[in-house]
Order: structure tokens, then C-alpha cells, then sequence
């Protein structure tokens, strides 16, 4: 699996953008910035250098924590799929393109989509010295407009940014994006019951026009969490020291809840059930909550299963469950 963590040619490329940047100006740029995004707003408030830097040093470490986990769980169930091209739609600073870059070393061909001029200078900036995106493509305009005109891609990827339409616009755009996708397409969005409810309208939307899911579902069945659950993951990224004085926080760490799905045009077999909450693990037995083709249930591995409790302990919420889970029942 691929580190959530910014890769370290990214992390000099920002460092050496961030020299002379005052830590308390951008803190308070960064706190605008998330309060609009919060308020259900979009990247408007982002107009300057200084704001892309604001929310490049609050946001990017987390929503590339989060795409990475997404695209570790697609490579996980399809290890061979190693796509050419790449096509990232509202791509901000280039968050899922550095993500997608480093999870797949056969990637070549860079298209990037926004309408925010700020957050192309800054993408264009990080991209200047990297060996591999020096040369990637990045168009400037309303998404909605460009992605008509953009070549086809074997990997196309919307990375919190679905959140931004409204309804109408939202369902064509994924229309768009899935007549883009010669493969797979990969939508990310934050971990919140709106999130999901994005996520899970796109899926069904994408099913009925032939798409299959690679994860985190393991079924193309229709998602059998009933309100007030929602599906949703946790991703946890180190902090850096500007990362810390950006949001004004001490702990080192910080826990990313995102929602995603990966659909692919090519049905996929015997996914795997899917962890969707953090397993209770005890001295007698290990219960986690699962989805799994015949719906939630909570599996239960008992201690005196010695191999498959050493393998249940082992166990995290988003995790693919390899193998036989254990004899479940209705949570």
C-alpha cells in the first residue's frame, strides 16, 4: 500500500513556495477558507497565491490521505490495472494527480480540470520541478464545459469536488465524467451523511448506465445501510509543523472521514466483504460490522479459531476482509 502521507517531492515543492509566507495570515486565510467549504460554498474564496497556499497547507495533506486510501483500495482488488492516462476533474492544486502519480508508475499522460486561476498557479508551481508531472496539462474553466472537449481516459478521478454542483449539474458531470472513464472512475468526498448521500446517488446512477464497483462495495446491489448510517472511512495522516500552525493544532496527527466509490467497466469477481466500522476486539472473540454480498452483518471470530481470530485482530475499519471472514449474523 501506497503511504497517505505527501511524498517527499511534493512536501519540497510546497516548503519552497512557503518561504517568507506568514503562518498567522495563512491560518486565518485557512480558517475562511474551510468555514465557506463547511457552509456548503465552494473555491470562490480562494483568489490569491496566499489563499491557494492557505488551503494547499490545511486541506491537501488530508484529501491526499483520503484519495490515497481510495486508490489503495482499488489497487487492492484490481492489482493489475495499471493505467496511461489520467483525468482529474476539479483538480485544485493537483491533489489527486500527485496521488494517482504515485500509486501508478505506468501513468504518462496528465489532464487536469478546474476553473479556479489560483489553485492552477499553485498545481503549476508544485509540478515545476517533479521528474514525472513537469509536462501535465492543466486546463482552466468550468468542468462542465472542458470535460466535453477532454480525451478519453483510462483513469478519470473527481477528488472532493462533486460537493460543488448542485443537483442537475452534479448528474450530468457524472455522466460526463463516466463517458471520459475507458476504465475506471473514482469519486472522493468528505465522510459526512451528505458526502455518502452524493456518493451513493452517483453509484446508483453509474450502475444503471452499466458501470460495476471495484470498492468499496462488494456488490453492484443497491447499498443495504439504513439511516442514520452512512458509509464512510477514517484515514489517518501526520501532520507537519506548518501543517500544525496552519490549523492551529498540537496533535501530530490527524484523522481524515471520507466517502468514495471506484466503478469500473469491466464486472469484477469475488470482491471481498468490507469492514465499515472499527472491530471490537476482545479476549474472547473479535465482532466487526461487514458488508458483504448478502448485506451488513457482524461477523464474529471466536478466540479458540486461533489462525482466523490472529487474522480478524488484524483488522481495520475500510480494510478488505481476504478470505473467510467467520460465521456472521444480522447486526
Amino acid at each position: 500500500m501506497t503511504s497517505p502521507d505527501l511524498p517527499a517531492e511534493l512536501r519540497a515543492a510546497l516548503n519552497s513556495h512557503l518561504e517568507g509566507l506568514s503562518r498567522s495570515d495563512a491560518a486565518g486565510r485557512a480558517a475562511v477558507i474551510s468555514r465557506t467549504y463547511r457552509e456548503g460554498g465552494n473555491s470562490a474564496t480562494i483568489r490569491t497565491e496566499t489563499d491557494a497556499l492557505a488551503y494547499a497547507l490545511a486541506r491537501m495533506p488530508a484529501t491526499y490521505a483520503a484519495v490515497m486510501a481510495s486508490l489503495n483500495a482499488l489497487t487492492e482488488i484490481r492489482p493489475d490495472f495499471a493505467p496511461a492516462s489520467l483525468l482529474d476533474v476539479g483538480a485544485g492544486p493537483g491533489t489527486a494527480t500527485w496521488a494517482a502519480a504515485e500509486t501508478f508508475t505506468s501513468l504518462q499522460g496528465f489532464t487536469l480540470l478546474d476553473a479556479n486561476a489560483a489553485l492552477r498557479t499553485l498545481a503549476e508551481g508544485l509540478f515545476h520541478g517533479s521528474i514525472r508531472l513537469h509536462d501535465t496539462s492543466y486546463q482552466l474553466g468550468q468542468a462542465h464545459a472542458l470535460i466535453d472537449k477532454a480525451n478519453p481516459a483510462d483513469l478519470v478521478v473527481a477528488n472532493y469536488m462533486i460537493g460543488e454542483l448542485g443537483d442537475a449539474e452534479r448528474a450530468a458531470l457524472t455522466d460526463a465524467m463516466w463517458s471520459k472513464a475507458r476504465d475506471t472512475l473514482l469519486v472522493v468526498e468528505p465522510g459526512t451523511p451528505a458526502g455518502y448521500a452524493r456518493i451513493i446517488a452517483l453509484r446508483a446512477r453509474l450502475i444503471a448506465a452499466g458501470a460495476h464497483v471495484v470498492a468499496p462495495c462488494p456488490h453492484d446491489g443497491a447499498c443495504p445501510l439504513v439511516a442514520p448510517d452512512w458509509c464512510h472511512f477514517s484515514q489517518r495522516l501526520q501532520r507537519s509543523r506548518a501543517h500544525k500552525q496552519v490549523k492551529g493544532a498540537d496533535a501530530p496527527f490527524e484523522d481524515e472521514r471520507f466517502a468514495y466509490v471506484a466503478l469500473s467497466r469491466a464486472r469484477v469477481e469475488n470482491r471481498p466483504p468490507r469492514v465499515l466500522a472499527q472491530p471490537d476486539v476482545g479476549k474472547v472473540e473479535v465482532a466487526a460490522k461487514l458488508c458483504t454480498v448478502d448485506g451488513v452483518v457482524v461477523t464474529k471470530v471466536p478466540r479458540r479459531a486461533k489462525a482466523e481470530y490472529a487474522r480478524a485482530r488484524k483488522w481495520r475499519w475500510g480494510d478488505a476482509v481476504i478470505g473467510r471472514p467467520g460465521e456472521g449474523r444480522d447486526p
